[in-house]
């Protein structure tokens, strides 16, 4: 990175308050918590409508960092390090981005549509890397914070990049345009996602294809809706700056490359290529829909470099099934892995090892890493970069595999080394990996994902996978609706909701939430065990745990003068002072809690008790999902404010009051006090259908086809023939029952699983480990994906069938499940 503080401050025309200026820049940051910030990072105090980065430049001078850019300075700190003073943060760092592209001359594919971005940008990245050293987008960065930092890591060795752009809304696109500035553009499928910040179809293309504005030729599927918005923005690009269109089509003739499909064996698609009265065949390794659609984008960018048909063929040929996730699992020896083995560049191992931070399972980090391609670096510029990646975030042993990874041999002398996959299984049981977190990371040459299979913890083929981002984005959402002030606590209980808690906790610990709260004391301990450091709440402790709860620090919620009588005399006998409890009061939900005529009783228990500290008054909305029963919920509230009054004026406490839980939060912001406890809001379930579209699904369950066998009419399914077929049926039978959690009653043609995006009803009886699905009108086979619930069906639809709520078909999932959790 060419860049130092006294031309970024030309950049920015930012008004400059620091001692030494002229810093050589290395590393640009947005994340206070990254352990790869040093005194070579420039930081980028980013804010947002719940979320101020400035609060955290104290902490990071600190560590060591000393280069800001900053919309103020904070109280205190002027004077402690250089700070380049800016209007919006975020357009600086735009600006900086957009500045540092413009030094580089070469071919840059910029990507956008609504699905197969990514896809087709790794696929590309595959396709063209034996002729090019390419840079492109790390992961799904593709947003107004995420193509800045992708294009900042460009370098002079460099030749190619790939980058993506995504947009949610109108006014997004022009900003990331300047950024990337492609020069071949690709418009990949357009769908629904994000159509709720667009007013029709057409805006939302229009608004997409402002990326390609000054683009030599822009590759896309036509139609006649793409085609009317590209002649309604033609008008507004130069004539000097005319842009080539590159289109292909399944249907249209009159496309640049008309595509003829001649049918597909059980893993490729055939087609025919029309193009410049030339007809050639491909074999496309992908039989979906979606696949082969992206493959066409990739190759109208291979004909448009002008690639030969052999060498298109051969390379297409040898495309695979991108995994954009890095999924945590379950590992022998009570270890835990983070699958990360289908890439290695530069760029893609900072963000997984910031992921190794941020779910770390235990104290001891340790990385199988293979050669790392695409750098754009010298072999010893490169794995110096990484020793000091390896170094900084604290990694306690370090696996190379490969030739040129073992250039770290003279860099990191405890690491070991093995020349190719192979040999390193070979010692597998002799490394004693125990109780340590494990990055697994590697390209996919080198075959890590045999690694995962031999280090995996072997459970049944059931899973439910846990969408991180998922967790981030609706903890956002409903932070983004409260006070700057307003603090938030996190609803581990039940098992995170069924989605597995430690692993949740660790995601918000990581987000800086304030308080995490459990149901029981065994909940918190095993948190506190595993090693989280937050504050936990434990909502329905039982006078036995109370030892348990003072030695492991957690805090109790006290509810009745006996249960507070109990806590007392055992912190007496342990002479504490101040311990933190919670006192609940029932204002109406009359469940737990003080009620009004026992307060002066709880007054005269705890005026001059040192024992203890009231570190907050709370309260539970009964009906605040309900607008039905908004009278009630006045009721509660003034009640609440009555009693937590009294309590502090008369013991003379500042205590933190909170009665709102998820729906509350959106339905009575007024009564948002000093915290709101965030619970299946968070794990992507509203009450409210309007909000239900902006949150995320968290949860998906997944097995796959054991078997699938044929019946004739007449015959029937499963126990006591309650289905009898009246056609010749294909049935498959799913390894997951209601030893899982999934109800009886779901079957009998109540319920359906989702294969290959089609609804295949479950038929007769759910058994105990398994169920049977009708998949007649399905072209599916033995071991191919089934989705029990996820984005369909939902757990929201689930519940309105079998007339419960989704809390229960969440929490009900068996711990035999294995929970594999991921970030895309």
């Amino acid at each position: 990175m060419n860049l130092n503080t006294a031309n970024i401050e030309s950049i920015l025309k930012s008004k400059w308050n620091g001692n030494l200026i002229g810093e050589t820049i290395d590393t640009i940051s947005i994340d206070s918590r990254s352990l790869q910030n040093n005194q070579k990072t420039l930081f980028f105090a980013l804010t947002g409508i719940n979320n101020d980065a400035h609060i955290y430049i104290k902490d990071l001078i600190s560590k060591g960092v000393h280069n800001f850019v900053v919309t103020h300075i904070p109280e205190g700190l002027e004077g402690k390090a250089n700070f380049l003073i800016v209007q919006n943060t975020l357009e600086a760092l735009q600006q900086i981005a957009a500045y540092y592209r413009s030094l580089f001359s070469f071919p840059i594919i910029g990507v956008t549509g609504s699905n197969g971005k990514t896809i087709v940008k790794e696929w590309l990245n595959f396709l063209l890397s034996p002729d090019y050293n390419v840079i492109r987008s790390p992961k799904s960065y593709n947003s107004q914070v995420g193509v800045p930092l992708s294009v900042l890591a460009i370098n002079e060795q460099h030749n190619l990049g790939i980058f993506e752009a995504g947009i949610s809304t109108v006014s997004e696109m022009e900003k990331l345009q300047k950024i990337i500035q492609p020069t071949i553009g690709i418009l990949t499928n357009i769908g629904s996602a994000h159509d709720e910040g667009f007013t029709n179809l057409e805006e939302k293309i229009k608004e997409k294809i402002l990326l390609f504005q000054q683009s030599e030729v822009l590759v896309y599927q036509k139609s006649k809706l793409v085609d009317n918005c590209l002649s309604y923005c033609s008008g507004h690009i130069p004539p000097s700056k005319a842009r080539g269109l590159f289109s292909w089509s399944f249907t249209d003739t009159t496309a640049t490359v008309f595509i003829s499909k001649k049918g597909h064996t059980h893993d490729s698609t055939i087609v025919e290529c029309h193009y410049k009265g030339n007809v050639s065949t491909l074999q496309i390794p992908f039989i979906d829909d979606a696949s082969v659609e992206n493959v066409m984008s990739c190759l109208l960018v291979l004909l448009y470099l002008e690639y030969d048909t052999k060498t298109i063929q051969n390379r297409i040929e040898l495309l695979y099934p991108i995994e954009m996730r890095l999924k945590v699992k379950k590992a022998i020896n009570n270890c835990s892995i983070i699958d990360d083995s289908y890439s290695s560049d530069f760029q893609s191992l900072k963000i997984a090892l910031d992921f190794l931070e941020s779910q770390k399972q235990h104290q001891k980090k340790t990385v199988v890493l293979s050669d790392i391609f695409q750098s754009g670096l010298s072999n010893e510029v490169l794995y110096s970069k990484v020793a000091e990646l390896i170094v900084s975030n604290n990694i306690s042993r370090v696996i190379g595999i490969g030739e040129t990874i073992s250039t770290l041999k003279t860099k990191l002398p405890n690491a070991v080394f093995y020349k190719d996959t192979e040999a390193f299984l070979l010692q597998l049981g002799q490394l004693n990996f125990e109780n340590e977190t494990i990055l697994i990371k590697g390209a996919r040459s080198f075959q890590f994902e045999e690694i995962v299979a031999a280090m995996a913890e072997k459970t049944h083929e059931t899973v439910l996978e846990i969408n991180l981002n998922a967790i981030s984005h609706n903890f956002n959402f409903f932070k983004s609706k409260l006070k700057p002030n307003t603090k938030m606590m996190a609803m581990v209980k039940a098992f995170g909701y069924g989605s597995g808690g430690f692993e949740i906790a660790k995601l918000l610990e990581h987000h800086k939430v304030d308080y995490l709260g459990v149901a029981f004391a065994d909940e918190g301990i095993s948190l506190k065990t595993a090693g989280i450091k937050l504050p936990i709440m434990v909502l329905n402790p039982e006078n036995t745990s109370f030892p348990a709860i003072i030695q492991h620090q957690l805090e109790p919620e006290i509810y009745s003068i006996k249960g507070l009588n109990a806590f007392l005399k055992i912190a007496e006998q342990k002479k504490l002072k101040d311990f933190p409890i919670h006192i609940k009061l029932d204002t109406g939900m009359h469940r737990l809690g003080f009620e009004a005529n026992t307060i002066d009783g709880l007054i005269t228990t705890l005026k001059g008790n040192h024992s203890v500290k009231v570190k907050s008054i709370l309260s539970h909305l009964a009906t605040s999902d309900d607008l039905q029963h908004i009278d009630f919920v006045t009721y509660q509230i003034n009640l609440f404010e009555k009693l937590s009054s009294q309590l502090m004026n008369e013991l003379q406490i500042t205590p933190i009051r909170h009665i709102l839980n998820t729906s509350g939060i959106s339905n009575f912001p007024q009564a948002q006090y000093d915290m709101v406890r965030l619970g299946i809001g968070l794990y992507g379930v509203s009450n409210d259908p309007k909000e239900q579209k902006y949150l995320e699904n968290v949860g998906t369950l997944k097995s796959i086809i054991s078997q699938i066998r044929t019946i004739q009419s007449g015959e029937s399914v499963g126990y006591g023939r309650r289905f009898i077929a009246n056609r010749e049926s294909r049935i498959a039978t799913i390894p997951i029952g209601y030893a899982d959690g999934i109800a009886r009653s779901w079957g009998n043609g109540v319920g359906f699983v989702t294969i290959k995006n089609k609804k295949a009803p479950i038929l007769g009886s759910v058994c105990m480990d398994m169920l049977m699905a009708d998949v007649t009108e399905i072209d599916c086979k033995e071991g191919d994906s089934v989705v029990i619930f996820g984005e369909s069906p939902t757990v929201t639809y689930m519940a309105e069938q079998l007339k419960t709520i989704p809390y229960e078909i969440m929490t009900s999932i068996s711990q035999r499940v294995k929970r594999v959790f991921y970030r895309e």
